[in-house]
């Protein structure tokens, strides 16, 4: 299945090189994949996925281990921000 694999900021550099300017890529993914699946490949610091969305809706900690994904989902994360 296919999904689009979308990462903000910072978290760009763990996308292919080709893929950086656009921020995403379209993904296969196995069926029933989990957002922790589709992420551990690419190797991102656990602590730089701050905010992931799947479809536009918030995904907590907690189920990302668990969430499974459909095809066709958008899933969406951002690194930690700061500011004032």
């Amino acid at each position: 299945m296919q999904i689009t694999f979308k990462l903000y900021a910072g978290l760009t550099d763990y996308l292919p090189p080709e893929r950086r300017t656009g921020n995403l890529m379209p993904l296969d993914v196995a069926p029933g994949a989990t957002i922790a699946q589709v992420i551990e490949p690419f190797h991102m610091p656990e602590r730089l996925v701050k905010l992931v969305l799947v479809n536009g809706v918030y995904v907590p900690p907690e189920e990302r281990a668990t969430r499974t994904l459909v095809d066709g989902d958008v899933l969406a994360i951002w690194p930690p921000v700061a500011g004032g």
